[in-house]
């Protein structure tokens, strides 16, 4: 039951957490986008976040909470720059650009290399089944971008009607795991974009325009 709007809010315990949230959530981003959930000790979080360990479990409650709350700031980071991607005049600009994107985000040398959610496609077993099915679920939201932006080309004319849509996707959308993949593992930006170039070569087969 809500209280009612002119009821006094009841006294807090204990003090504040006198943080800057945003702060502190950019800080254990890059130490899981560097790490992985499993890779990253509370200690090194604690570290780099710069607040007391009481003050990180009052905020957040556990490491699992606050991988949720970096993941979703991670997320806000790029939510933007990908809708303005997807509304690019063509299926054909809009897929090209998210991988170029991606290339940016990847390789970039002030922050961590690679994906931070398709890192951890390999740690299952570290996280509780809720975690897994939450970062499935992202997993398949990007991939769902490239199927989206497909089906309104063939909605709009510039994509081929006969086009499989599942299957252009699909490629692309390893494409995009194999650009994350291969930045961390050192692969710079030329050679990455080289390979979107490539990518992006087999569209009129592909799509059929």
């Amino acid at each position: 039951m809500m209280p009612h709007p002119s009821a006094p809010l009841a006294p807090k315990r204990g003090r504040p957490v006198s943080f800057d949230r945003e702060e502190v959530l950019e800080q254990a981003m890059r130490v899981f986008w560097a790490k992985g959930f499993a890779g990253a000790s509370m200690s090194d979080l604690i570290g780099a976040m710069g607040i007391a360990s009481p003050s990180l479990y009052a905020a957040f409650g556990s490491k699992e909470n606050l991988y949720r709350a970096a993941l979703d700031h991670y997320v806000g980071l790029h939510k933007e720059v990908v809708l303005r991607i997807m509304e690019l005049p063509t299926a054909r600009e809009s897929i090209e650009g998210l991988l170029r994107n991606a290339v940016t985000v990847f390789s970039r040398t002030d922050f961590p290399s690679g994906c931070m959610v398709e890192q951890t496609a390999g740690e299952a077993c570290d996280m509780s089944p809720e975690l897994v099915v939450s970062l499935c679920e992202m997993r398949a939201a990007n991939d769902e971008n490239f199927s989206t932006r497909l089906r309104k080309g063939v909605e709009d004319g510039d994509v081929a009607a006969g086009t499989d849509i599942r299957a252009v996707a699909a490629f692309y959308a390893t494409v995009h795991k194999g650009l994350s993949l291969s930045a961390r593992g050192g692969t710079g930006p030329d050679e990455l974009n080289s390979a979107v170039t490539s990518a992006m070569a087999a569209w009129p087969l592909l799509a059929g325009s």
